[in-house]
């Protein structure tokens, strides 16, 4: 008999596990599915983790270690099969884990996500910002790599890459999903339904810290991955951006508008081919621009935590507000 583990790492999300685990619950009755809970709480300070122990979850206290290795100690613990790594703000719909059965039993692939979208009350750049991976007409994709606020996987996939990198503090799922596709694993991401991201961006202020701690991690990646074009992409264009930016800066204070304008256009450019590469399929032209916007604010972002990174200066998350 099948049996999956759900391993949901947390910190301080007693608003939200609730939800989770319920909507996790729910989907393993639908698909009739043998499951176990295992919460890894990374030193709670609120009621997560009691309210995770009255769902019937299994809680582990591991304080003050990496993401990667909150999820590792959670597989470690694991009993199933399958295993299913889930954030703690995340609402999976009822048929979430009928749809992974569906998957395996036509061998469609061996890793499985849904895409993920803000819920309607997020403000306008939280929804856009997750609205920027949705598939659009696509109904099902095959991807390098996946983010993993939901991603189911069978056990030997995740044991036969080594798990996930524990000494990243962020992009360690983007290094996971790139190691799954080179040992051959297939992971494919459906558009419908949907998971709800409930953990979303509150202010501008934690929309770009935010940004800049998942950018915090670059330049520890280029030393594990080396210098391949897909991991040199980002961090070049952050900095080719941020350049040219100051470029226009400088220039006015030198009293050549021309040259600021035209460093300033430049900076745009690559901006605006992100948006047009993430949005166009959805044929919405003001999430395009609002998406312009944001990814222009982004590539600033990369660029100052990649010279954090280069200083070994560590960029913390932000706090939630």
């Amino acid at each position: 008999m099948q049996r999956i583990s759900v391993i949901v790492p947390m910190y301080n999300e007693a608003r939200h596990i609730t939800r989770t685990l319920d909507s996790v619950i729910l989907a393993a009755r639908v698909a009739a599915l043998d499951y176990e809970l295992i919460v890894v709480d990374n030193g709670s300070t609120d009621q997560g983790p009691q309210r995770a122990r009255e769902l019937g979850a299994r809680v582990l206290r591991c304080p003050g270690i990496s993401i990667g290795a909150l999820r590792n100690r959670g597989a470690a613990q694991a009993t199933g099969n399958w295993l299913a790594f889930l954030d703690a703000d995340i609402e999976v719909p009822g048929n979430w884990l009928l749809l992974w059965q569906q998957v395996q039993a036509e061998q469609r692939a061996e890793v499985f996500a849904l895409d993920c979208a803000a819920p309607a009350s997020a403000p306008w750049f939280a929804r856009a910002w997750q609205r920027r991976s949705l598939a659009g007409d696509k109904k099902a994709r095959l991807l390098h790599w996946m983010p993993s606020p939901n991603l189911c996987l069978q056990r030997h996939w995740f044991e036969r890459v080594g798990g996930f990198d524990e000494h990243l503090r962020t992009g360690e799922d983007k290094d996971f999903g790139l190691r799954l596709h080179q040992a051959g694993a297939r992971q494919l991401s459906l558009s419908a339904p949907q998971v709800l991201h409930w953990g979303f961006e509150g202010s501008w202020r934690e929309w770009a810290g935010k940004e800049r701690w998942r950018q915090g991690s670059h330049v520890q990646l280029l030393k594990n991955g080396g210098l391949n074009l897909r991991l040199l992409r980002f961090p070049l264009l952050c900095l080719a951006a941020a350049g040219l930016t100051l470029a226009a800066l400088l220039s006015l204070l030198l009293g050549q508008p021309a040259v600021a304008a035209a460093s300033l256009l430049c900076s745009a450019l690559a901006p605006l081919a992100l948006a047009l590469r993430q949005g166009w399929r959805q044929r919405d032209p003001l999430f395009v621009l609002q998406l312009w916007l944001l990814h222009w604010v982004r590539l600033h972002l990369g660029a100052a935590a990649l010279l954090q990174g280069l200083f070994n200066r560590s960029v913390v998350r932000p706090d939630r507000g």
